[in-house]
């Protein structure tokens, strides 16, 4: 009976928090597709009576956190388990435990040797809540982003503020679409990966996905050290491979993501998520050196563009302007905002497409639209149309 399998469960969660092995706690698979409650985790939190279980309930638009007893606690999830979850994991210092209920009123619970070996220490209720955790986690050390005792270092405070707000932008992305377990992840362009694997982090250990996560990298001394630093984190599913953001061959890409890629190299991983059909396009955008040679406008934005550093600037509007056109043209809802904030990085404009509809024919209006902004800055072609025209 499931029943018995539940409260069979729950003692291994009583027994694990009464001898401090306790570590995380995962509940998935809901059983009411229609019930917006998409996942509940639980982690040990201090607060100002003691030590409590933090949970997380995760909604397609946001996140409620409540702080319960550990008493409180294994009634919660004795009822979640019974009335909205058909999974649930929990993670110790001894083992981990994996709960399956099936429809048919069985249920197993399945034990494999534990994945984590340090206790997370409980941070107070007032400190930042981070999505990714920096205890314990192999990638970040091996990065060189924290110490040894999960300490993020002073020179690398902007870097991991960096990657907090990627994760956070994600995040935000994510919750507002259908995307299934398993689906494959392409970033472009990894460099020394520390996106790469805090967004595989984020997939597989919050977001409870099954995900093939690959990094396309040109240098070949840089795919090394990351697939040497995967294999230390246990990501089974997370890859790099040696190539160009235009020439690489990948799978059939459902998320592709680039970051940073240097003037029309983001083109050239536009027109391959489009190419693909990805379902969700995330670039940031560096250099913009391809429409500036061209810009010549004939009408007084010329004495605009005289000035250097304005011309630059326009540059860099139209650029990203017309991709994020171009973009939905081809289907996708696109958005262009600031991917954090200046201080940390000049590089700060985000481009994010969530396809709409699978086609290969452009919407005429807003090539139209396009090709009158191009006359009135005097461009020739963009980069990326030219692409297009492969289709």
């Amino acid at each position: 009976m499931s029943t018995d399998t539940i409260r069979q469960f729950t003692d291994l969660i009583k027994e694990n928090l009464n001898n401090q092995n306790f570590v995380r706690l995962a509940m998935m698979n809901k059983r009411n597709k229609a019930n917006e409650l998409n996942t509940v985790t639980a982690k040990r939190i201090e607060v100002k009576d003691g030590i409590k279980l933090s949970f997380v309930y995760r909604y397609p638009n946001k996140d409620i956190t409540k702080n319960y007893s550990f008493e409180e606690s294994i009634t919660i999830v004795e009822q979640l388990l019974q009335t909205d979850f058909w999974q649930a994991d929990l993670f110790t210092l001894k083992a981990d435990y994996y709960l399956t209920i099936h429809k048919n009123n069985h249920s197993s619970i399945r034990q494999k040797a534990s994945s984590i070996t340090e206790a997370p220490i409980p941070k107070h209720d007032n400190e930042k809540q981070r999505i990714l955790t920096t205890t314990g986690n192999i990638y970040l050390r091996e990065l060189g982003i924290t110490t040894a005792e999960g300490e993020v270092k002073k020179s690398m405070q902007d870097k991991y503020r960096q990657i907090n707000k990627y994760i956070e932008i994600i995040n935000g992305i994510l919750r507002n679409i259908q995307i299934d377990n398993s689906f494959n992840v392409v970033d472009m362009g990894a460099g020394k990966g520390y996106l790469t694997f805090a967004l595989y982090d984020y997939l597989y250990n919050v977001l409870h996905k099954t995900p093939n996560v690959i990094g396309v990298e040109l240098r070949k001394e840089l795919v090394s050290d990351c697939n040497q630093i995967a294999q230390k984190s246990g990501f089974g599913k997370l890859s790099f491979i040696a190539g160009t953001i235009k020439e690489a061959k990948l799978p059939e890409t459902d998320m592709l993501i680039a970051l940073h890629a240097c003037d029309t190299a983001t083109d050239d991983a536009i027109f391959r998520g489009i190419q693909s059909m990805a379902k969700i396009i995330v670039c940031a955008p560096c250099c913009h050196k391809q429409l500036r040679k061209q810009m010549n406008p004939t009408d007084d934005l010329s004495f605009i563009s005289q000035f250097g550093i304005l011309k630059e600037r326009q540059a860099e509007l139209l650029t990203d302007g017309i991709r994020a056109l171009l973009m939905e043209a081809y289907g996708y809802k696109t958005k262009v905002f600031e991917f954090i904030a200046t201080e940390h990085t000049p590089k700060n404009v985000l481009i994010v497409g969530i396809r709409q509809m699978k086609t290969q024919v452009p919407k005429p209006e807003i090539l139209q639209k396009i090709e009158n902004i191009k006359k009135i800055h005097g461009i020739e072609f963009h980069y990326l149309e030219k692409l297009l025209e492969n289709l």
